[in-house]
This record gives structure tokens, sequence and C-alpha cells, in this order.
């Protein structure tokens, strides 16, 4: 029961209760897990053990401020400019509404409200948290640090972290670590998550299954960190990061931090990635029910050389084999001849359609087919048109070089007037043809960050109001364009977290689509995140950092993991790789609705000689698995004459099960206990298995 001082949010299948420390002015965890996890002495009482450190400092605390906690780390750090650092509040109210709950606490010293909010998300496990600042004197207030929350992990051993790691073409790589002391941390200042970390992460102590989530709801400088404290617990913090610095506060002001998603499963990371795709399927909204077509992407057969009678023969190509919609990649505008020129003037190149675009874009919808456009609305060339008409909208620092990356500099996305330019950009491209499917790509962080005419005595927050402005571009595209499909990219998957998901309908994880490097992105990317936001692309790329050869098959089915596109030369392919892919497009439209919509489980890794992805749908009762050979190249079997098995999860033991193209029928306890038979061969290393509940 909800006392005065102690407060339980529930969600679909956990609680998590929070409670006034009897030890400070704080709000710390009592207990979190499944249901009923909060009805006994909480676990995580360790406060009263402070020897040579405050209580603050021990306790399992919520959100505490530099000042009240000045050893292990702070989540806020604040003061007024030119005065000591440091906030000691009081306990002011608290809020309880359904599956919401606000703690304040106040400073009268300092002129400081701070507000703790959390959030239930409806059908879902995962509670969100978000603190709100105040300013309540009468002089500005410096924030050096602004976390969004503390989360706090009982563990009764060492824990093990896993968090997502890469560089560009090698994102979502699943790494672990255990820490039985110490701190990590990971983030990015590059204004977009980044290639190296994504903003999440997952905790498990090593004695059960349990396991712990976090990820953080921001596309700007962020961090997050682990830190094993003595007495059995991980303490994690997450938030942005002020490129400049410090935030300041105005007299009446109110900040709010990024929104950090928690989420709990008592099944390990599998059951944890479920939790998050229900999220994200949460996030998407009614845009689910629009089916995510499969697309051809023109670029890695074309590159920069378009003209409308080579995309129109890829685009009948397309067409033949099933392909639902055609997407014009970079190259399609006035000065677009290679990478130094273009980016700015988003007006297509009269010579490479000669007959108008309108007429072009005609013809590929004439095939059956929908339209699409690559754009890259926050970068510039210095040789444009909008460059030398507009010098003053990149981010540049007076007196010094800018800098140029992929020979193209930055918009500064935080001014209104470039959000204005950039959204009528899209509304002239969006309107002017029957565009129905619009690629967002970014491929250069901003490097010398200053806006001509404002200094630090201005106290720009550059990199919350590029977020804001990035946002607001968004929003405006998803009301005005409700029926446009958005992809979000950056470079790959530099710009991949819970704000852009929700407003887009697939993101690009990597530019790499080579099949068994595709294979370990993908499987780090679904721990994260969903099926149905995934764009992967059946391409011709011979691997980067796994050059093994795999079959188109192997292409098919990794690919269609996700949202399936094309990105391969169609010209060049033979009459048989046609018809085989038309079998495997074919096949994709039959099940994408289990894939983007079921509950997921991953089945091995990239590491295992055979490993797969396994969607269930219990409404019609079909499970499809997605199943890979990573072995030898010749095929064989781990044991000579046995074939290999992938075990299933989540069946009902005493059904049965039957897959129609092989003709078998298979007990639940037989699929769960031995498994899915495949017999590889250097010609077979991927299968589509679809199977019904009798």
């Amino acid at each position: 029961m909800t006392s005065p001082r102690r407060w339980t949010l529930r969600t679909r299948h956990t609680s998590y209760t929070v409670r006034l420390s009897p030890d400070g002015p704080w709000a710390e965890l009592d207990a979190w897990g499944p249901l009923g996890v909060e009805d006994g002495p909480s676990a995580l009482d360790w406060s009263h053990r402070t020897h040579f450190i405050t209580p603050a400092d021990a306790a399992p605390a919520e959100y505490v401020p530099h000042g009240l906690r000045p050893f292990t780390g702070a989540d806020l750090v604040a003061s007024r400019p030119g005065g000591e650092r440091g906030v000691w509040w009081e306990f002011a109210s608290a809020q309880e509404g359904e599956g919401t709950l606000r703690l304040a606490f106040t400073d009268d010293v300092l002129g400081l409200r701070t507000v703790l909010c959390y959030e239930t998300v409806p059908e879902t496990d995962v509670v969100l948290r978000w603190t709100e600042l105040t300013c309540t004197g009468d002089e500005e207030l410096r924030l050096e640090r602004i976390d969004s929350a503390g989360v706090n992990i009982p563990v009764s051993g060492t824990a093990r972290l896993t968090y997502l790691t890469g560089q560009w073409s090698q994102e979502f790589q699943r790494t672990q670590l255990d820490l039985p002391r110490g701190t990590f941390t990971m983030g990015s200042v590059q204004a977009a998550p980044g290639h190296a970390y994504a903003p999440w992460l997952a905790v498990q102590d090593g004695t059960s299954q349990a396991a712990y989530g976090i990820a953080l709801e921001w596309p700007g400088n962020w961090h997050m960190s682990a830190q094993a404290e003595p007495g059995g617990a991980v303490r994690l913090r997450a938030g942005r990061v002020p490129h400049e610095g410090a935030v300041f506060l105005a007299p009446g002001e109110t900040l709010a931090t990024p929104r950090l998603a928690c989420a709990f499963s008592s099944g390990g990371l599998d059951g944890l990635a479920r939790v998050w795709h229900r999220y994200e399927r949460h996030l998407t909204g009614e845009r689910l029910d629009r089916p995510r077509k499969v697309l051809y992407n023109s670029w890695e057969a074309t590159g920069f050389d378009v003209d409308a009678a080579g995309q129109l023969e890829l685009a009948e190509v397309a067409a033949d084999i099933g392909a639902e919609l055609f997407v014009v990649d970079d190259g399609w505008f006035t000065g677009r001849a290679d990478d130094t020129g273009g980016l700015g003037d988003w007006y297509p190149d009269p010579a490479a359609f000669p007959q108008g675009f309108g007429r072009f874009v005609e013809d590929v919808r004439a095939l059956g087919l929908d339209f699409g456009l690559w754009v890259e609305p926050e970068a510039i060339s210095p040789a444009s048109e909008l460059y030398a008409a507009h010098p003053e909208w990149v981010y540049r620092i007076d007196g010094r070089p800018a800098r140029l990356v992929r020979n193209q500099l930055l918009l500064d996305l935080g001014r209104a007037d470039v959000q204005d330019f950039v959204i009528a950009t899209l509304d002239r491209l969006l309107t002017e043809h029957p565009v129905s499917y619009l690629k967002w790509d970014m491929n250069r962080p901003p490097t010398e960050r200053g806006r001509p005419g404002g200094g630090p005595a201005d106290h720009l927050d550059l990199d919350a109001q590029h977020v804001a402005g990035y946002l607001r571009v968004l929003d405006h595209l998803r009301a005005a364009h409700p029926d446009v499909t958005v992809e979000g990219c950056a470079g790959g998957g530099g710009r991949v977290e819970h704000a852009t998901i929700a407003r887009t309908d697939v993101v690009w994880p990597s530019d790499n689509t080579a099949p068994l490097d595709r294979l370990a992105i993908q499987h780090g990317f679904l721990h994260a995140h969903a099926p149905h936001v995934m764009s992967s692309w059946v391409t011709d790329a011979p691997g980067v950092f796994d050059p093994r050869p795999r079959s188109l098959a192997f292409r098919f089915v990794n690919a269609m993991c996700g949202v399936l596109g094309i990105g391969a030369d169609l010209r060049a392919w033979t009459p048989q790789q046609r018809a085989e892919a038309a079998h495997w497009i074919a096949r994709y439209k039959d099940v994408r609705d289990v894939v983007h919509r079921g509950d997921v489980h991953l089945l091995g890794g990239p590491a295992d000689p055979t490993c797969g992805v396994q969607y269930d749908d219990p409404g019609t009762g079909r499970t499809v698995v997605a199943a890979l050979s990573t072995g030898r190249l010749d095929g064989a079997p781990l044991v000579p004459g046995r074939p290999s098995r992938l075990r299933l999860r989540a069946l009902e033991p005493r059904a049965r099960y039957r897959d129609a193209a092989s003709d078998r029928t298979y007990s639940g306890a037989h699929l769960l206990h031995y498994g899915l038979p495949f017999a590889w061969s250097a010609d077979h290393d991927a299968e589509l298995v679809v199977l019904t509940r009798l």
C-alpha cells in the first residue's frame, strides 16, 4: 500500500517503488522487479553503513545534487555564476497520479526547485524518468551537470554490463564487461549518439536471470556511466552533455532533462529485448499499422551517376521481382556530380532528368512502385548557392578556419531561420511530386561549433538548440505529411535513439550490408531495438570485417529479420538470381506482419555455428524462424552426419506445430528440447521456417 513517504508505480509485469530516505532529504529506490517485489524489506537498504562517506553517498538515491552527495558522484551540479557549487535541498511535495509521480525538492538559498518525474508506459514494462529544474531566485543559475536520473540496481555478486559498441560500418556490436568494482562510462560529444556507443545499457546480476536496462531519449551529446558501489549495487547515471560545458537557467525558467527509459525483465537479455520492442511499438503508434514496404535503393548500383534512363532501368527490374518502393539516393540534385557540391541546393538536376523530374517520378509510379528520395537537410556544400547566400547559417567560429568533413559543412539547425528553410525545402519536395518516402541522412558531426555573433556571454546552448530544431522539423513532417514514410540515418547508425524512433518509421543501422558483418550488427541492434524499425538491405557487398562469402538466400533471410530492402545492382543479376529474389520477396510479404509485430527470441549469436531469430504471433499461431549458418564454408556440421539444431523458445510443449514447406509436424516439447533441424551444406546456408500451431 502507498504510504505518504513511499510510492509504487506498476507496469505490465513489474513494480517500481520509491521512498523518501530516512537518512536525509532525498528519494531512494526501495524495490524494482516483478510485481509484488515491493512487499517486504528493501534489498537496497545499506545507507546506514557510511564509514568515511556520507549517508547520501551510500544511499540508493534516485537523484542527488553535489552538496548533499560530495564524494561518489552527483547527478546535478549547480551554482550561481561565480559562486560555490552545491545544492542543499529539502523535500517540498509529492504529486501522485495514474501511473505518474512527481517529487519536488527546493533549495531556497540557491533559488532552485527540482522535480523528479516518473511515468509508466501503458502495456509495457518501461518506467520513464526525467527531471525538471526551475530557477526560483532572482539570479540565473549555472548548471554544469544535468543528468536525467540515477538508477540503482541491486546485485549479489559481480555485475555484468551489456552495451553496444562500434565504429562506422561496424555499429551495434554486443559487448559485455564484468564490473566487480569501479566505474564504466561511455558517451558522445558529436551532436548525435554516434557510431562508437549506443545510448543503451543493460545490467545483470551474475546470480540470476534478472536484467535491468536504460535507454536515453536524446539525439545530441550524451553520457552514461555505471558505478559498482559498496554494499552490493550498481548505480547508473545518464543524461545530456552540454557542449559548452554548462547550461544557464534564467529566473523563472524551467529546464526539462531528456527522458530516460528504465526497463526490467526476469527473462535475461532476451526478455529485456522484448520489453524494448514492445516500447518501440508503443512509440510508433498507429504508424505500425502501415506495412513497411519492400524498397529498392539505387545508391550501390549508380552512386552519384544518376540519370532518368539508368534509374528507370533499375526500377523496372525492381518492380519485376516484387519491390514496392523505389528510392533515388544521393546524386539527384543540381551540382551533385560528386561529394564536393550540391548540398543545400535541393532542386532536381535538369541534365539528369531531361523530360522533367515530374515525368520521371510518374514513370516510376507507372511501374506500380511508390517513389522516395534521399536528402541530407543539415548539410551544406561550400560551393552551393545556399552557402553563397547564407554563410552565417553554418557552424563556425569567427576568425578560425572552417574544417571540411566529407567536403561539407553543417548547418546550424538551432537557428529558427535555418529550421524554416529546411521545413520549406522538404514541404516543396513532398508536395510538388508524389514522394512517399524520405531518407534523412546526416554524414558529419559539427566541428567548429560556434554561432557568429554569439559568444559565451550569450550563454548559448547549441547542442540542445540543434536537437530542438531537428525534432521540430521531424514533428512538422509527421503532422504535415503523415502518409510519408521517414527513414532516419546518420552515416549508418549514428543517430538511433528513442526521440528519433518516435518520429520516424525506420532507421538505418549501418552502411555495411555485407552478410556476416550485417548479421553481427543486427544481432546487437535487436537487443535494443524492434524489428519493425530496422531497415536492412540485400546487396552484393563483400565482407569488410568477416569476408567469408554467403549465398543470396543468406542475404535475404538475414535482411528479412527487419524491414526488407534491396540495394544491389539488379542489372547485373542473372535471371536465376532475379527469380530467387522474387521468391524471397514473396515469402517476406507473407510473414512481415509476424516479424514486425511478433514476440522476438534471439537464438544464439553470430559466434555460434548456427544462429537465428524466432518471431511468434500468438494471435495467428504462426512462428517464423530465420535460421543462418555461420560456420565452415563447406557447411560441415559440428558432428558428421548430424544436422545442426536451433532450440526454439516460448512454445506450448503439448501443442503440435506444422511446417507446411517440409510437411513436417513437431511437438512443442521436441522443438523446445531438441530444436529445429538444419542440414547445412556449401550451397545451403540459410532457411526461413514458418510453423503453424495446429
